[in-house]
């Protein structure tokens, strides 16, 4: 390298502490602004150098250098790689050590510079070289004087010049201003940042002076712009970068800079032009903007840098096109993948702004995300399957990311638990693990990495939850996508999810939009790995230490005596080893033949729950107004009944068995750690809730002589003595007044739901977590969702299982008997309708997903006859010879069902 070169690589180093001149920071001397300039030429030359040739170093880890396998730009042209030297430069992003001196020319009938691929360098006097090469300083600087002005003057919109170039459009009925106006700002990130912005209303703020526009070389109203940015820039970090809590955060959206309602004007006037001939210009320049929004995001953290930035973002979502085809086909899809690129800070801060937006804004971003997902799903009908799944369609992948951020926005703007609630629930929470802890000191636990559900990162950093938010802004199960539900592999989705790794993406993480019967195929493929892991480590155990055998949770009753006989199986496990719990349950009941393939366990279930919930045992107490079942305050039952009843109750959730429970809904959110409340009070006991509620909306002072009340309560024991517990300290001596009424309701729900069966639930949630502690079931489901996994869907609808049912062994669905036997089966009552469930399947209950889920088989069990009609209910077969009229099917298929119980019944 001669002297020259070396002299230029030195002041190429020296530039670098050289401030900016593009930013317009230069020395007003002739002499030192020629020589920053220089320098910062020499530095966007190799910056250009480095992206178009790279630094030869095929072990380069520098994601702008086009030697680097992980070249970010490798698709751009020249055009677009000579800004981002300039904007390199500008953000001092690192060189790679080695740079050639000189560039290579294109060719002069290439394109790449010419106005085909976007701006034209040469000048109308410049004249073609012949050489191959130029100096690169020469090169450069064409390039900084064609594309300095356009980059340091960023172009921006504000409602009055929307209006104004409608209006100017419209007069001469020429819609290409408007065109490329809306194509120029819509394409460049920095662009829209600027764009409608509020108008700071700031007293104390001076005007620009003309001294302050020549330093900046910009007009008053720029270097206006340019303040407010500061200010409202100042404004967002103060209120991102704080620590305060998000329910402390008020009016998050006031503290923005984007004119949210100015947009919406904006856009309806836009939307008011006939034919939208800008949507084509529209589309391109999202295309293009979501290209830079990527690179932006992934490579420069620009939320972080600049939080302005999320009006980006703010401001696509108010497009109201997003829901024509050809932004769902070309454009959206795109912006999806790249803002599914953002930072878990990034998350935070747009649910928080998105939690205070409208409802019905909400519900329109929410029903485009819906619509793009369908449609990838519908135009991908084919070839979904082992070579193509969901999870690796970006469209699909960035809507559901995105999704993610608008559900815990719902959540957040919703009606949620208090603050002071929520804390009380984690601390007690906290007290009950270490209570179970101690409870199973000294048992061999599972390991606890293997199976531990993680939380979500965003519901974290938001603590947001959806158990609890009692009242969201839009119902949950809006975010359902049944298409997707309908193709989605589980097996597959649930495998990546087992990956743990970030090139894999799973809907387990994003299960808001899966169905409650996909999260429990995916919570049964946890629970079958669990189950082969127990039975693995038992075959080792007989090999090593000469154990016997025990691969399965195996229970012996007699029918008799099945709540006994179960009480002291479960009871040992559970104090032996827990870990026995979470093995395969099979059922025997003695003196009784049958193969446990799950229909037993059905029908031992079903047995323990009827003995279990009957009044007479005292264990819970019956509402005769709602139908629901609660636990007894003074049972004589100790603490282990009560623990062995929450096991069952996880067992079968564990083994996919459905229960004939009446529980109110308080009780799944009590196993979820939540504390009953006055909402909760209305579904259990809706005439104490309202004779509550008319004490809190007693206007009048006179609350003492009208309600004559102390601060105590009184209730009948097993025996039917009356009992009275205070409240409070020597609350019978003291009334319930106008003053302190809401005390008393507080007081009075939380010892009914919560402080009078502290000992029992206690102890039935202990042993519901037994069984379920390490499985997925929190991170899956809502609590009225987990009501749906024990009790099963309330729809009874014959006509899905009609058609999910398959026939064998000679029948067809055309079949004179089958075709009697749904005329008859249709006309029955509800009542025979769940005994002819109970009778082929095990239970009564409808399965998670509706009786279509059900795999019902009716097979030809021989010619007419008298034999009544049999089933395995393991396999859910129902066995029907072929009668010859419909009266002896109706009559031989109502005795069989009827009289069902046991095996043996032919």
């Amino acid at each position: 390298m001669n002297s020259k070169e070396n002299n230029k690589e030195e002041g190429g180093a020296e530039a670098a502490r050289v401030p900016d001149p593009i930013d317009g920071e230069a020395n007003q001397t002739g002499e030192g602004e020629g020589m920053k300039r220089a320098a910062a030429k020499q530095l966007i030359e190799r910056y250009y150098y480095q992206l178009t040739n790279g630094c030869g170093d095929t072990n380069c880890r520098n994601a702008y250098c086009s030697s680097c396998p992980e070249f970010c730009f490798r698709q751009a042209d020249r055009n677009s790689l000579a800004l981002r030297a300039i904007d390199l430069f500008r953000t001092k992003v690192k060189l790679c050590d080695y740079q050639p001196n000189k560039l290579r020319r294109p060719s002069q009938d290439s394109d790449e510079f010419s106005g085909k691929n976007g701006g034209e360098l040469k000048t109308k006097g410049d004249k073609p070289s012949t050489s191959s090469t130029i100096d690169a300083e020469t090169y450069v600087s064409n390039i900084v004087s064609a594309f300095v002005p356009s980059v340091s003057k960023v172009t921006y919109l504000t409602e009055e010049k929307v209006y104004s170039i409608i209006d100017d459009c419209k007069a001469v009925d020429d819609w290409s201003k408007l065109i490329h106006t809306i194509g120029s700002v819509f394409n460049s990130p920095d662009s829209l940042i600027l764009s409608f912005r509020k108008i700071v209303s700031d007293k104390n703020r001076k005007s620009p002076t003309i001294a302050d526009c020549s330093s900046k070389n910009a007009s008053p109203q720029s270097v206006e712009m340019e303040v407010a940015e500061k200010s409202d820039t100042e404004s967002m970090k103060s209120d991102s970068e704080c620590d305060v809590p998000s329910p402390v955060r008020k009016k998050l959206v006031s503290n923005i800079s984007l004119d949210i309602e100015g947009l919406r004007r904006c856009f309806e006037r836009l939307m008011d032009i006939p034919g939208h001939p800008f949507q084509s210009a529209l589309i391109n320049a999202l295309r293009s903007l979501s290209k830079a929004v990527e690179m932006d995001i992934k490579y420069h953290n620009a939320l972080k840098r600049d939080p302005n930035y999320i009006n980006v973002f703010l401001i696509v979502f108010e497009i109201p096109l997003l829901h024509s085809p050809e932004f769902i086909e070309h454009a959206f899809p795109v912006f999806c993948r790249a803002l599914g690129h953002l930072s878990l800070d990034g998350q935070v801060l747009l649910a928080r702004v998105l939690s205070e937006y409208p409802v019905n804004r909400l519900r329109e971003m929410l029903q485009a995300l819906q619509q793009l997902v369908t449609v990838k799903v519908i135009n991908g009908d084919g070839q979904w399957g082992q070579q193509c799944q969901l999870n690796d369609d970006d469209g699909i992948v960035g809507a559901a990311k995105v999704m993610k951020i608008l559900y815990y926005a719902n959540i957040l703007g919703g009606k949620c638990d208090s603050s002071e609630l929520v804390e009380e629930e984690k601390r007690l929470e906290t007290l009950e693990s270490q209570e179970s802890h101690e409870f199973l000191q000294g048992a061999v636990s599972l390991d606890k990495e293997l199976y531990q559900a993680k939380d979500d990162p965003l519901a974290k950093e938001l603590s947001a939850r959806a158990s609890d938010c009692r009242e969201p802004l839009i119902p949950f199960e809006e975010f359902v996508n049944e298409p997707l539900n309908d193709y989605i592999d589980i097996s597959t989705d649930y495998a990546y999810y087992r990956a743990e790794s970030d090139l894999k993406f799973s809907f387990v993480t994003h299960n808001f939009i899966l169905t409650t019967a996909s999260k429990h195929m995916t919570m049964y493929f946890d629970n079958r790995i669990r189950m082969l892991n127990e039975r693995r480590t038992s075959f080792l155990q007989t090999i090593i230490h000469g154990a016997p055998p025990m691969p399965y949770l195996k229970l012996c009753v007699r029918r008799n005596h099945v709540i006994e006989d179960a009480l002291i199986s479960l009871e040992m496990f559970a104090m032996q080893n827990p870990n026995d719990l979470k093995k395969q349950l099979f059922v025997e009941f003695d003196g009784e033949q049958g193969l446990d393939e799950g229909g037993v366990s059905k029908e031992f279930f079903q047995l323990v729950v009827e003995k279990l919930f009957n009044p007479d045992i005292g264990m819970f107490t019956h509402n005769e107004e709602s139908n629901l079942y609660w636990f007894n305050p003074t049972s004589f039952e100790n603490d282990g009944q009560f623990t062995l009843i929450g096991i069952m109750l996880g067992l079968a959730i564990y083994n996919s068995c459905i229960l004939d429970i009446h529980f109110p809904m308080v009780v799944y959110r009590k196993l979820m750690g939540k504390i009953g409340t006055m909402e909760d009070l209305h579904e259990f006991d809706p005439t104490l809730a309202n004779s509550l509620q008319h004490i809190l909306d007693y206007e009048d002072d006179d609350v003492e002589d009208v309600f004559l009340m102390n601060f105590h309560v009184s209730y009948h024991d097993v025996f039917g003595n009356n009992l009275t517990t205070d409240l409070k300290p020597n609350g019978s001596s003291i009334p319930v007044t106008a003053s302190n009424k809401e005390e008393f309701v507080k007081l009075y729900i939380d010892f009914l739901l919560n402080k009078s069966i502290e000992r029992q639930f206690k102890a039935f949630k202990r042993g519901f977590n037994m069984v379920t502690n390490e499985s997925p079931l929190r991170m899956l489901f809502r609590p009225d969702e987990i009501e749906l996994l024990v009790c099963g869907s309330k729809v009874l609808d014959f006509n899905a299982l009609e058609e999910a049912t398959e026939y064998d062994n000679g029948f067809t669905a055309q079949s004179t008997t089958i075709r009697n036997f749904w005329d008859i089966v249709h006309a029955f009552p509800e009542t025979e309708k769940r005994k002819l469930l109970q009778f082929t399947t095990g239970t009564d209950r409808v399965p998670v997903g509706g009786l279509s889920k059900l795999k019902l088989t009716i097979a030809k069990n021989g010619p007419d006859s008298d034999r009544l009609p049999t089933s395995h209910t393991c396999f859910n077969v129902l066995l029907l010879p072929d009668y010859d009229t419909k009266t002896k099917l109706e009559e031989r298929l109502l005795k069989a069902i009827t009289y069902s119980k046991g095996f043996g019944m032919l």
